[in-house]
């Protein structure tokens, strides 16, 4: 059975918010079991050209979808089609929750996977702290320039995900940062070329697909 796509409108606290629904591929073999959990992505900085369709957040969704989860995309508010306006991270937080409503309200009773990448990974990072029932958060491309890391001790899961040529997370700072943290957590390095994983993509799906909690 072909995966579902499903482009729609969330209600958000600025106004609607642009978002993209895909079902995983039908599994005959396990048919009440399809899909295994609920994955929200956040993608990276609004003002720096991110959005849903950022290739790294298209690779995460992909690698969860493969590994059977349906996943929800969206853009934060005053990102294309998504009403509103940027705001310094604390009403892109808001929207995260209110996909978070989403999701959970579409599908309940499915375990729920946070991820994110750079900007997005902060903004999972941060409403899984709050939301203790998710299943994990992956972070890739984790940005430790921003010295603010109090919101990394979140009781649940965490995956970091990181390229071996970062210039925003070098291996040593993102080693330090994971090390601080108390368990369950887990680091990744992937060969690649830059923040933005050049060179490791289908490494990053590969290992997204792989994954299991921590």
């Amino acid at each position: 059975m072909a995966r579902k796509l499903e482009s729609l409108f969330l209600d958000g606290p600025a106004g609607r918010l642009e978002a993209l629904l895909e079902e995983p591929e039908g599994d005959d073999r396990q048919p009440a079991e399809w899909p295994r959990e609920a994955a929200l992505v956040c993608h990276p900085h609004p003002q720096h050209g991110g959005t849903m369709h950022n290739k790294v957040v298209y690779r995460i969704a992909r690698g969860l979808r493969r590994a059977g989860a349906v996943v929800l995309r969206f853009n934060y508010r005053g990102v294309n089609l998504s009403q509103g306006a940027y705001a310094h991270g604390e009403g892109e937080l808001d929207d995260a929750r209110a996909a978070l409503a989403f999701l959970r309200d579409r599908y309940p009773g499915l375990p729920c996977t946070l991820a994110g990448f750079s900007f997005g990974s902060r903004i999972a990072l941060r409403l899984g702290r709050e939301e203790p029932e998710v299943r994990r958060i992956i972070a890739a491309g984790f940005p430790t320039i921003y010295k603010d890391v109090t919101y990394l001790d979140a009781p649940v899961p965490r995956i970091f995900i990181q390229s071996t040529h970062d210039e925003f997370g070098s291996v040593p700072m993102i080693q330090a940062v994971v090390a601080s943290l108390a368990e369950p957590k887990r680091l990744i390095l992937i060969e690649a070329q830059d923040h933005f994983f050049a060179g490791g993509l289908d490494r990053l799906e590969h290992e997204i697909t792989g994954l299991d909690v921590v």
